[in-house]
C-alpha cells in the first residue's frame, strides 16, 4: 500500500523526488511480488509476521536512538491505533487476494481506493470536488470494471479479498488525511509497524508446529519487510523534494511496476483489455492528481 507523508514541499530538487518516487513504487511493487510467491506456499499470516518484525526492528534500531520518545509520541493515539489497525487488515486481504490473483490484476483493484477516497473525502473531510474531479473518478472506475468484468478469469474470491484490501485502503487514507494534522509521519509508521507484529504474531501462533520455512524463505520474508519499509520511508522523502502535484501522479508507476513483474515472474500477461483498463485507471488517476492540486491552487 503507498504511504501518505504528513507534508509536502515545494522545494528541493524535483528530479530526484521523480527518482524516489519511481525507486519507491519499484519497491512497493517487489513487495507484492514477493508476497505473492511466500503466500502461495505459506499460511499468510506466518508471512506478514515475519516481513512486519522485521518492518518494526528496522525502524526502531534506524529512528529509535535518534529520535528516542519522539518516535511515538502522539496526539490521537486511539485514532492512530484504529489507523494501524486497518493497515493490519489490508495486509492481510491483500496477502490473501495475491495468493488467488495476478499481481497486476491485484494492484489494478487496490486503486478503487483513490477514487473512493476523493468521493467520501467531501462529506467525511469537507473537501470539495470539481466537475472534472467527478469525471476522472468516473473514469478511473470504469477501468476497473474492465479488470473485473465477467470472463475476466480472476478468481472470485480472490476478487473479493482484493475489493476488501481497495476499503480498507480508503479507510486508511481517510484517516491518514485527517491524522496528519497532528501526528508525524514517523510516529504512524511506529505504530503500524507494531501493531503488524503482534497481530501477526499471534495469528501465526497455530502455524508454527507445521510450517518451518528454510532459510532462503526466511530471508525472503525479511527482505519484503526491507522493501515494505524503505518504500514508505522514500515516498516520505520524496514529498520533499519535489512538489505534490509532481509526485501525486507517479504513484500510479506501482500498477506498471506491478504488471511488468508479474509478466517477468510469473509468466502472467493481462489480456487486451484488462491491460486498456489498467491504462484507464493510471491515466485517469494521474489525471485526477493534476486536477486536485490545479484546484487547490487556484485563488
Amino acid at each position: 500500500m503507498t504511504a501518505t507523508p504528513s507534508a509536502a514541499s515545494d522545494a528541493g530538487r524535483p528530479l530526484f523526488g521523480i527518482f524516489l518516487v519511481a525507486l519507491t513504487t519499484l519497491f512497493f511493487a517487489l513487495t507484492d511480488v514477493f508476497s505473492k510467491q511466500l503466500t502461495m506456499a505459506y499460511p499468510v499470516p506466518v508471512v506478514m509476521a515475519i516481513r512486519y518484525f522485521t518492518s518494526f526492528i528496522l525502524l526502531t534500531t534506524l529512528f529509535g536512538p535518534r529520535m528516542g520518545k519522539r518516535l511515538w509520541a502522539t496526539k490521537r493515539t486511539r485514532l492512530v491505533l484504529v489507523r494501524a489497525g486497518i493497515l493490519t487488515l489490508a495486509s492481510l486481504t491483500m496477502g490473501h487476494a495475491l495468493r488467488l490473483m495476478p499481481v497486476g490484476e491485484t494492484i489494478a483493484i487496490l486503486y478503487l481506493s483513490p477514487f473512493a477516497v476523493m468521493a467520501l473525502a467531501v462529506p467525511i473531510l469537507g473537501e470539495k470536488i470539481t466537475p472534472w474531479g467527478v469525471f476522472f473518478a468516473i473514469l478511473g472506475f470504469c477501468g476497473v470494471l474492465l479488470v473485473l468484468r465477467p470472463g475476466s478469469g480472476l478468481d472470485p474470491v480472490g476478487v473479493l479479498w482484493a475489493l476488501g484490501n481497495a476499503s480498507c485502503a480508503t479507510a486508511f487514507h481517510l484517516l491518514t488525511r485527517s491524522l496528519s494534522r497532528t501526528e508525524t509521519a514517523i510516529s504512524m509508521l511506529f505504530f503500524v509497524t507494531l501493531v503488524g507484529t503482534v497481530f501477526f504474531v499471534i495469528t501465526a501462533i497455530p502455524h508454527m508446529a507445521t510450517v518451518r520455512p528454510p532459510l532462503r524463505d526466511l530471508g525472503l520474508m525479511a527482505f519484503v519487510g526491507i522493501t515494505a519499509t524503505s518504500g514508505h520511508f522514500l515516498f516520505a522523502v520524496a514529498y520533499r523534494e519535489a512538489p505534490a502535484a509532481i509526485i501525486a501522479p507517479l504513484n500510479y508507476l506501482h500498477l506498471v511496476w506491478a504488471a511488468l513483474l508479474g509478466w517477468a515472474i510469473f509468466n502472467h500477461t493481462p489480456d487486451g483489455i484488462s491491460v486498456a483498463g489498467m491504462a484507464i485507471i493510471v491515466g485517469a488517476g494521474a489525471a485526477l492528481a493534476v486536477n486536485g492540486h490545479i484546484s487547490k491552487t487556484k485563488p
